[in-house]
């Protein structure tokens, strides 16, 4: 294994020298740096990062704890946190906590033990406080991204909710529909709450009724089945049943469309169908599905960003909130007008 000692050797300075240019130290000349720069290079040195994070109490490593890899919105999200990390000078490690809160604090407590400089969370759920609690004990920075949790004073990449569902909804009137079920995800989780509070202003704010058989929830995960939700709307006495469905999620929204088509239900002209986040490539390269994209990449590159503010503290004392605003795309899943 090459050592810095062999480097100093043969570019012929002390391993002093060597460690600085290592270390990015300008307390060297340009020329010294090139030399011991071509010598690394020569001998294919890897710099021993556990050891250089004992002097400088940093690994320049950052943490990414989502809650679904499968899903086509983190995914993004990690791409984003991955491009500004290295960018900063950062690695960006993956964890998966599968929307479980026991997983979850397992990932927290290898983090804090290997010496993650910060981490960039959404949280499985409210009852997340608790693992994120033991990252504020240990003091490492962290940043919630997607979801975020009350009373937790801290910096936050999220999604503007109440606009994006309201004008998924007002789309829904707009065509006509005046009876609209909501399929959702869990109300333990703050995007749920949110999504489902705007589903419930903006009838209200239209006049419309509100009927709690027309409001569901279901895990968010890919094979989360919602044929028994749609099996419950369709049982509904005509004068009743839903003529549209929103769908909090991306997934939500597929496997709502399914159901619907494993029930004979034909979409939109029986019940049309819009839903919270973009699926790509989901319907045999048709885009089919009416949807509101949220900017994934941007929250984890913005996350990222506000995360080593943090650490290298060149941020601003108080937290800060940013409030990303999504695209909407209507496609034939709603595009249909009613006439009653």
């Amino acid at each position: 294994m090459v050592t810095i000692y062999d480097i100093a050797k043969k570019a012929n300075v002390s391993a002093m020298t060597v460690s600085r240019v290592i270390n990015h130290s300008d307390k060297i000349s340009e020329q010294t740096r090139k030399k011991v720069e071509a010598v690394i290079k020569e001998l294919n040195y890897i710099p021993n990062s556990s050891a250089r994070s004992l002097v400088s109490k940093k690994t320049k490593i950052l943490s990414l704890m989502i809650t679904d890899i499968s899903n086509p919105f983190f995914t993004s999200v990690a791409r984003g946190a991955e491009d500004k990390a290295l960018q900063m000078g950062y690695q960006l490690l993956l964890c998966n906590s599968d929307e479980n809160i026991e997983k979850e604090s397992k990932y927290i407590d290898m983090l804090i033990s290997t010496g993650s400089d910060g981490v960039l969370l959404a949280p499985a759920s409210d009852s997340s406080k608790k693992n994120i609690r033991k990252l504020t004990k240990h003091n490492i920075p962290f940043v919630l991204i997607d979801r975020y949790i009350e009373d937790l004073r801290c910096d936050q990449v999220l999604s503007d909710n109440e606009t994006t569902t309201r004008k998924l909804m007002e789309h829904l009137i707009e065509q006509g529909h005046r009876r609209i079920a909501i399929i959702n995800g869990p109300l333990d989780v703050a995007t749920s709450r949110e999504r489902h509070q705007a589903y419930c202003d903006t009838l209200h704010l239209h006049g419309l009724p509100i009927n709690q058989k027309w409001i569901h929830q279901s895990p968010f995960f890919q094979d989360s089945d919602v044929s028994s939700k749609i099996k419950k709307l369709l049982q509904l006495p005509v004068s009743e049943r839903p003529t549209a469905i929103f769908a909090t999620s991306n997934f939500l929204g597929l496997n709502t469309v399914k159901a619907l088509k494993k029930f004979d239900i034909k979409v939109p002209e029986e019940i049309a169908v819009v839903c919270y986040d973009e699926v790509p490539n989901y319907t045999e390269n048709e885009l089919f599905l009416t949807a509101a994209e949220q900017p994934s990449y941007d929250f984890g590159y913005m996350g990222a960003q506000m995360l080593i503010e943090r650490i290298e503290k060149t941020s601003p004392e108080n937290p800060r909130k940013i409030v990303l605003p999504a695209d909407f795309h209507i496609r034939a899943s709603s595009l249909y007008k009613m006439n009653e």
